[in-house]
């Protein structure tokens, strides 16, 4: 029988205890992209695992071909829905190193925040659902369902192993609920509840116009420019209201409802403070679709990086030979990552102007993911919610990519629910990123009773 005191209690009187463990994971230095740190990786992934197995989980380290996954599962009942919650405990690099104010790997409490590397993104919130349930089973007795973890060690590179592990294991991994903590709330610590993510195609454009540079004063109006030819066709990729001219690139689309559209504008944002917290002076886009719209609702083109020609101190006077650009393209349902990304490097292809030949490289995408808001899952998490904050969630979609969710959709069958625990100034992937005390212990209390309310479910 659940006691909501007694749970009450526990978390009160194990706060200090939960930091504490907390930095222990911190300290490990797991960063996925760097050689180096290979053996830091798999020492999180085996303190994970212990940490699981000692508070009444069967634990063990998946091995994926690359950095291992930590699977760990109690099983109470045939009878019981079956969660399963998903995390990373790999983290970015902590570069620039000068830029911190502490040692990224040295966790520490400033201003009510924790801030190490790996303490919003991911590890701070996928340890406050172990923390919840470990709480949960001793206030309890016994969990009101059947609960796995999955916490893999190469979110930060790609996941390019996870979908592949996933199949491997799919009986292991079979779920009625998949439950993901990797995302921000609304500003002012609205309690969220995310059920759309959109997808990604991106590609890399490279422009080559001669053997070589060449002198400008030598070959100056006789020759075509990378770095122009470039530009060109980049200033093509969009019409003066703000639509993206790749054919076919809005055929799939899908018109949100208008039950949607009205969700979506009860949400609390507030545009002029969205754009000064990023300090832009317009926030331009398609025409004829709210701020919101566009960040949520409609696919985007854009370009991430671009280079060419002489890009050092003081002046050279040459005419690139070679310029790039990387582009990537956010999709909503229902758009394919495959055929955006074949869409686009034909249109790329067409748009060369004389004398550039174009070579298109195609990186990894993901697929976008979308959950029923009346759906069983995120109405339980809404029921968590309320018990927790005292209020209704909002629910929002995101413009960021989380390939796995489809994965665990197309993979499992399951439903997903987004219960973001961070906030967007967290500073993820950039020195001092931080994680907000008390969210931490919400994080705690809310992955608690969001496994309450999914046995009632």
């Amino acid at each position: 029988m659940s006691d909501p005191d007694r749970l009450a209690k526990l978390l009160s009187e194990r706060r200090d205890r939960h930091v504490q463990e907390l930095f222990e994971l911190l300290r490990i230095p797991s960063i996925s992209t760097d050689p180096a740190h290979e053996s830091d990786v798999r020492r999180a992934a085996a303190w994970l695992r212990d940490d699981l197995a000692a508070h009444g989980f069967e634990a063990e380290l998946l091995e994926t071909g690359g950095h291992p996954a930590v699977f760990a599962e109690r099983h109470v009942s045939d009878d019981l829905p079956t969660a399963l919650v998903y995390g990373h405990y790999d983290v970015q690099p902590a570069d620039p190193i000068e830029l911190w104010t502490s040692g990224p790997f040295e966790p520490t409490i400033r201003d009510g925040a924790i801030v190490a590397r790996g303490a919003s993104d991911d590890k701070g919130q996928v340890f406050a659902h172990v923390k919840g349930a470990e709480a949960l089973l001793e206030a309890d007795g016994e969990l009101p369902v059947n609960l796995k973890f999955l916490i893999e060690g190469e979110e930060e590179i790609g996941s390019r192993n996870l979908a592949a592990t996933i199949e491997a294991n799919r009986e292991r991994l079979a779920a009625d609920t998949v439950v993901v903590s990797d995302g921000a709330m609304l500003p002012g610590k609205v309690p969220t509840l995310t059920y759309g993510l959109k997808g990604l195609a991106y590609v890399e454009l490279r422009v080559r116009t001669a053997s070589r540079d060449l002198h400008s004063g030598a070959y100056g109006g006789a020759v075509p420019n990378a770095a122009m030819a470039l530009a060109a066709i980049v200033a093509r990729l969009k019409d003066a209201d703000g639509r993206i001219t790749v054919p076919g690139f809005y055929d799939a689309v899908v018109e949100i409802s208008d039950e949607e559209r009205a969700q979506l504008e009860r949400v609390p944002f507030d545009d002029e403070a969205f754009a000064a917290g990023i300090g832009v002076s317009a926030t331009p886009g398609e025409a004829g679709r709210s701020l919101v719209e566009r960040l949520w609702v409609r696919p985007t083109l854009d370009v991430n990086g671009i280079g060419g020609g002489f890009q050092g101190e003081g002046s050279k006077t040459v005419i690139p030979a070679e310029a790039f650009a990387k582009i990537s393209c956010r999709l909503v349902p229902n758009q394919d990552p495959a055929r955006i990304t074949d869409a686009l490097a034909a249109h790329l292809a067409s748009l060369a102007p004389e004398g550039s030949e174009v070579e298109v490289i195609r990186h990894a995408g993901g697929s976008w993911a979308l959950s029923p808001i009346d759906g069983r899952s995120v109405q339980a998490a809404a029921s968590a919610v309320r018990t927790v904050d005292g209020r209704d969630p909002v629910y929002v979609r995101t413009g960021g990519t989380i390939p796995v969710v489809a994965d665990f959709q197309r993979l499992l069958g399951a439903e997903v629910v987004l219960v973001d625990m961070g906030l967007e100034d967290d500073r993820i992937h950039s020195p001092n990123e931080k994680f907000d005390v008390e969210l931490y212990h919400r994080g705690i209390h809310l992955s608690a009773e969001l496994l309450r309310s999914l046995g009632r479910a």
